[in-house]
């Protein structure tokens, strides 16, 4: 009896009208946790309510998977491009992002001096998997710095430089083995050197930021290359008679494409192009959003340009974009009605899909066994109601923050 009523009150039944596993849709749900992992999930009735067992009612609420956002670059006034200043404002964007859903996440830096990336990626590396009140740093994303200068979007071009194998293995060693991946050029010399480095220390080649041609891409393809950086953005455009990185992003069933959807950088029609051309299961949904997501509108910085936020919209003074302040939830949304997909194979685009490509597990599907990473919705806004990560809630839209409890 002891033993039976220690384990009752480490334990946690959520009550929902539906829940998205995401492959599954669960009506009248009940998902039962014990500590940071799902013990059980079903329908409501097979869970009986035990004495010293805790239930929370969420009525007019439906539950998904926690989102997982492997391309963002910072939020609530953090820029993980100046990390190597300080990591004390992560915290901010941990609770920020599970505010809009997210238990998971990949701080993403651009292209930097490179004792500034090395610092940078050794910071963000100490914090992941740390025990934050918000979502958790799963990994570093190292969007550059061997790029296209010609596509070098919001990045300074003085530090974009060509493929150096030596200076790689150094970004990568200061992640000790959490660098999850890295944004390149496919058209670089000796890039495809880069490709087989990448892939013999566990890092993603992601081809982007770039103006390659077929035969360029192919040969980072088939050297081992298996992700796109935000496709349409920072590639050439389709053309007929001229097929580059964003045809045979489309074509490529190798390759993983991350969408940005905020509604606004991809026309829906590319959003729906792109999910007719891809397996399901190739398309990884992200933010691509900067330290001013949550904030209001003013001046911020991706690593070392400076950003203006108005409106939502985010570009540096010369007008290019430079990411948005769009979150994942809303996200869904327009992804969901721009490719006609059900809500269940849009909700993998943001979970269990960008946590297969990093190799995370444990975590973007709510079945048993699984950490208890879990977003609650209301049903008629999908405004974020409460977000479990590891067991604990960290937002409570209730409590204006959440807390424990």
């Amino acid at each position: 009896m002891f033993l039976k009523e220690k384990d009752l009150s480490r334990r946690v039944l959520y009550l929902v009208d539906y829940c998205l596993t995401p492959s599954e849709h669960i009506v009248n749900a009940g998902i039962l946790c014990e500590d940071n992992l799902i013990l059980a999930l079903g329908g409501s009735t097979a869970f009986n309510r035990e004495e010293g067992l805790k239930v929370v009612e969420l009525k007019g609420c439906y539950a998904a998977p926690g989102f997982i956002d492997t391309h963002i670059h910072g939020a609530g006034g953090f820029d993980s491009s100046a990390a190597f200043g300080g990591i004390d404002k992560l915290g901010s964007m941990c609770r920020t992002l599970a505010s809009h859903g997210m238990t998971s996440f990949v701080p993403t830096i651009v292209s930097e001096e490179t004792d500034k990336m090395l610092k940078a990626i050794e910071l963000l590396a100490s914090a992941v998997d740390k025990d934050f009140h918000g979502a958790i740093p799963a990994g570093v994303n190292v969007e550059g710095p061997f790029i296209n200068p010609e596509k070098h979007g919001a990045q300074q071009t003085e530090h974009i430089r060509p493929v150096d194998l030596g200076e790689a293995r150094e970004l990568i060693a200061a992640g000790k083995g959490h660098v999850k991946m890295m944004t390149f050029a496919p058209e670089l010399d000796r890039a495809d050197e880069l490709v087989a480095m990448l892939r013999e220390n566990n890092t993603i080649p992601s081809m982007g930021h770039s103006t390659a041609e077929e035969q360029a891409v192919l040969r980072a393809i088939d050297a081992g290359a298996t992700r796109c950086t935000h496709l349409f953005n920072g590639m050439n455009q389709l053309h007929q008679r001229s097929i580059g990185l964003t045809a045979l992003a489309l074509v490529d069933n190798r390759v993983d494409v991350e969408l940005i959807l905020d509604g606004a950088l991809i026309h829906p029609r590319m959003i729906e192009l792109a999910c007719r051309a891809k397996p399901k299961d190739k398309i990884i949904g992200i933010s691509d959003a900067v330290e001013g997501m949550g904030m209001s509108d003013g001046s911020y910085h991706i690593g070392e340009s400076e950003i203006r936020v108005q409106n939502g919209k985010v570009t540096t003074l010369d007008g290019t974009i430079a990411g948005t302040t769009q979150s994942l939830e809303k996200g869904w949304q327009h992804l969901a009605e721009a490719s006609h997909m059900k809500r269940t194979e849009a909700a993998a685009c943001l979970t269990i899909n960008p946590a297969k490509s990093i190799g995370l597990s444990s975590r973007g599907e709510l079945v048993p066994g699984k950490f208890a990473d879990i977003a609650f919705f209301d049903a008629v806004s999908h405004n974020v109601r409460l977000t479990v990560s590891g067991g604990h809630i960290v937002f409570d839209s209730e409590k204006q923050g959440g807390q424990d409890g």
